[in-house]
């Protein structure tokens, strides 16, 4: 029974899902965990924790999340309540709306920053 309960307690603290290379999903994706993206998306993607965009990751529509790395191409808007990271290999096409914001020389962003001091992202 103790290996039952402390089994229980890991599964829940470092949850994350992935997206391998090679797999294109059609569709919005919405998850309460931290997200790794190394395929393709179309659609909107909604994360509460964070999203890590790999270097051949891609998504073509909105993403949503609490904080976001970015290393591949979003063409969409991206609305992050905390942090966003944009990687020296990240390709933006659309807008950011961002508390914080960090970007790497090389990192290419086409469209309107939005910062707030605020904890809230704009709708």
């Amino acid at each position: 029974m103790m290996g039952i309960k402390q089994k229980e307690e890991n599964t829940n603290g470092g949850l994350h899902n992935t997206l391998a290379a090679g797999t294109t999903v059609k569709g919005d994706i919405v998850t309460e965990t931290d997200f790794r993206l190394d395929g393709k998306i179309e659609g909107n993607v909604n994360c509460s924790g964070k999203i890590v965009i790999g270097p051949k990751g891609n998504v073509t529509g909105n993403i949503v999340s609490a904080n976001a790395e970015i290393l591949g191409e979003v063409e969409g808007s991206v609305q992050v309540s905390a942090k966003l990271v944009l990687k020296a290999t990240a390709v933006i096409q659309g807008d950011i709306f961002a508390q914080t914001l960090e970007i790497e020389p090389n990192a290419r962003f086409n469209g309107v920053c939005k910062m707030s001091g605020e904890k809230s992202i704009a709708k």
